[in-house]
């Protein structure tokens, strides 16, 4: 079995040591660190105000541009 990419998330790094910990003793891998993008969603943290977020601005910007609609204007829409 072949896995290309894991990501944890977790505000308890003890816990995060052993995964990693018994992961490193069962399996070949290698820690790549801290991400800032994954699947095309944008990773930020704050660790000071305890703040993770997600945004998938660039996406959205790559899709506008494949359907040439950079340019185009946010307008409000009724829900």
């Amino acid at each position: 079995m072949c896995v290309d990419d894991i990501l944890f998330a977790t505000n308890d790094l003890g816990l995060l040591h052993e995964t990693k910990k018994f992961l490193f003793s069962n399996f070949e891998m290698k820690d790549m660190g801290e991400v800032s993008y994954v699947i095309w969603i944008e990773i930020f943290h704050n660790r000071s105000q305890g703040l993770l977020g997600l945004s998938q601005k660039t996406y959205i910007n790559k899709v506008l541009e494949r359907l040439r609609m950079e340019r185009c204007l946010a307008s409000p829409v009724p829900i």
